[in-house]
C-alpha cells in the first residue's frame, strides 16, 4: 500500500500540462495504516497536492474503501524535482508515459 500512496502523492504534483509534467522523486514518505486494506475489494485512491516551493513540494494521498468511504491508509510525502539534466521531456512516450481516459478500472 505504501507504493500506491507514494505514486499517487507524486502524481498529484505533476501539474495540468500533459506535455510538460513535473516529475519528482520522494524524499520522505510517512504512511499511517488506519485499518486493514482488503484484497479483492474496490478501493478509491486520492492524491492532493500540497505546498510547493522551488524544487520541493508536499503532497498527501489516501486509500479509501470504495463502498463505505472509510479512510484505510494515508501518506504524507516530501517530493523533490527530478533534475532537468536527468530527464528528457521529449521522450515521454518512449518512457511509457501517457495520459489515459478517466474511466474506472475493470478486469
Amino acid at each position: 500500500m505504501g507504493a500506491i500512496l507514494d505514486e499517487m502523492s507524486g502524481r498529484s504534483q505533476m501539474g495540468s500540462d500533459i506535455l510538460a509534467p513535473r516529475f519528482m522523486f520522494t524524499a520522505r514518505l510517512e504512511v499511517k495504516y488506519r485499518k486493514n486494506v482488503p484484497i479483492g475489494k474496490s478501493l478509491r485512491i486520492i492524491g492532493k497536492a500540497g505546498k510547493s516551493k522551488g524544487k520541493t513540494a508536499e503532497a498527501w494521498a489516501g486509500i479509501y474503501d470504495a463502498q463505505t468511504d472509510e479512510l484505510l491508509a494515508e501518506g504524507n510525502a516530501l517530493l523533490i524535482n527530478v533534475p532537468s539534466e536527468q530527464f528528457d521531456h521529449s521522450k515521454l512516450g518512449e518512457l511509457g508515459w501517457g495520459v489515459y481516459p478517466d474511466e474506472p478500472f475493470s478486469e
